[in-house]
């Protein structure tokens, strides 16, 4: 019998084979072991609507409703590598979305903050990540575009849907030397998955790493 522990290991493989296909754009050919782990440990189909469960260990996104996506793995497994965060970091991450991408960050840092515009996705990621004990994960509804200030700086912010510009306060942010990972661009035009390292003098350093399509980053009131 295939056990989801079975799936979620024939998952990293596939991730490993994807990292490997795309290395000539990321300059990345393996990605850390805790990011690995992570991938391993979070059991990804408590985090997909129950229609689609057994589509939970396939390396693509998934619809999880209100025009909105859980991300590919390996899109997760990148965007948490690049982030290079160790046990002790804070991250900011914007877009809890069904809450999966902040539970891979919280198998490797000590707390993560997440925003999610839609009042019931962030119901609903809050309610899974306790379930499954993720106590340092903490999930508010809001306008992601202005951060979660009161916790900042951030060794690193990930946001999980397009903006054509990176917002100014998630920059700010930052701490020297962190990083903000962010697909940056249009719906239905070029997006490419960026790294934006703030650096001791204040300036910050951007480095495109490879082509994605996100989801429209939404700002103002939150839906429900």
């Amino acid at each position: 019998m295939i056990t989801s522990e079975d799936e979620r290991a024939v998952l990293v493989a596939d991730i490993q084979a994807e990292v490997r296909a795309t290395a000539s754009y990321t300059g990345r050919d393996h990605l850390k072991p805790s990011v690995l782990k992570a991938i391993r440990t979070v059991p990804r189909h408590r985090f997909v609507v129950p229609e689609l469960e057994a589509s939970a260990y396939l390396d693509a996104p998934l619809s999880i409703g209100h025009g909105q996506t859980i991300s590919q793995p390996y899109i997760v497994a990148l965007m948490t590598d690049l982030a290079e965060v160790g046990a002790q970091a804070r991250v900011l991450e914007i877009g809890t979305g069904s809450g999966y991408q902040a539970a891979v960050l919280a198998e490797i840092v000590s707390e993560v903050y997440s925003v999610e515009r839609v009042a019931t996705l962030a119901a609903s990621a809050a309610r899974c990540l306790d379930e499954l004990g993720y106590n340092q994960v903490h999930v508010k509804a809001g306008d992601g575009y202005q951060g979660w200030p009161e916790h900042a700086p951030y060794d690193a912010i990930l946001v999980t849907a397009a903006v054509p510009e990176p917002p100014t306060p998630l920059l700010e942010q930052l701490k020297p030397g962190g990083r903000l990972v962010v697909p940056l661009g249009r719906p239905g035009a070029k997006q490419e998955l960026t790294v934006i390292t703030r650096q001791a003098d204040g300036g910050f350093a951007i480095c495109a790493v490879l082509p994605v399509s996100f989801v429209p980053f939404l700002r103002g009131e939150t839906d429900v």
